[in-house]
């Protein structure tokens, strides 16, 4: 039986085998990598030279984006590649680092979808000490968290991927390099990883999660004792944008990482992973800039700005 370093590379069966429908996918998914890029980059840009979005729901909002740019741009460009290409492959360490960078990033992005759920309890439950109690030291704290712990653990999980054995199939069923589809190949070293895989998935989805819950919980519970109308309607409208970034980014990855590898299973990820992976990082930038209205007042001044300079 052959181990891991008889593999030199894998070969993407990408979406689809079928050329017309390649070439559109490649217009398709280029024009959403492009405006997910714009968007993430312009936010990140806007919320440092915006001195009304100092704030540090804006400050983890910046990371939100900048880890979406890092997340599409790990699988996107060679998926793209793929799409026009008759080898469709990617080397054995090319599809590790794919890997790992990818369980990473999934990591820090859904801890970060966490803080920033705590960060609008403190606002809306804790208003008179959100000041004190969200200082700059603290976000930056805050922050560091889940980029220390999420390439950590991802650490861990490619050196059980890199324990795989294979067997002369080297044909991923996917566009890129992903656990369930790798796990299915695979002739030894299965059985611990994908108990690994679905137990490390479970524990880390079920706690951010149950952090996400709590605080809006505590959130609903402080916006209903308020007196005023209006305080409720604008302590609703800043919390409703990060509830849809969560929902999307949540639902999606517990219906990949939450189940056994099997073909139907890995097909169907498949398709959601096109989700994740490029539709979620271009819809971030417009589900919190469309519905918020400090964002919208921040790109009025920069767009004004730069016509008086001119």
């Amino acid at each position: 039986m052959p181990n891991f370093t008889d593999v030199a590379e894998f070969i993407l069966l990408g979406l689809t085998c079928r050329q017309e429908l390649q070439v559109l996918f490649f217009v398709v998914f280029l024009a959403v990598y492009m405006l997910s890029l714009l968007g993430n980059i312009g936010m990140i840009i806007l919320i440092s030279i915006s001195p009304q979005l100092q704030s540090p729901m804006y400050f983890f909002l910046s990371h939100l984006s900048f880890v979406d740019v890092c997340f599409s741009s790990n699988v996107t460009p060679k998926m793209l590649e793929n799409l026009l290409s008759e080898t469709k492959t990617i080397s054995y360490v090319g599809c590790l680092v794919q890997c790992y960078f990818f369980i990473a990033l999934v990591h820090v992005e859904v801890y970060i979808l966490a803080v920033m759920a705590f960060d609008r309890y403190m606002a809306i439950c804790n208003p008179l000490l959100y000041g004190s109690k969200m200082s700059r030291t603290v976000c930056v704290r805050l922050i560091s968290v889940p980029y220390v712990y999420g390439f950590s653990v991802s650490l861990i999980c490619t050196l059980w991927t890199y324990g795989l054995y294979f067997c002369g199939i080297f044909e991923i069923n996917h566009f890129y390099c992903a656990d369930p589809p790798l796990i299915k190949i695979a002739c030894g070293g299965v059985h611990i990883k994908e108990i690994t895989m679905i137990v490390i998935a479970g524990i880390n989805f079920t706690y951010s999660l149950s952090v996400v819950l709590i605080s809006y919980t505590l959130i609903v519970v402080a916006v209903l004792r308020m007196r005023s109308a209006d305080g409720r309607r604008k302590a609703f409208s800043t919390c409703g944008s990060h509830l849809m970034a969560v929902s999307l980014f949540y639902g999606t990855l517990i219906f990949m990482y939450l189940r056994r590898p099997t073909e139907e299973s890995v097909e169907q990820g498949k398709m959601v992973a096109v989700f994740y992976t490029t539709v979620i990082p271009m819809l971030n930038p417009m589900i919190y800039s469309l519905r918020n209205k400090d964002v919208k007042e921040a790109v009025n001044k920069a767009i004004t700005k730069t016509f008086m300079r001119q």
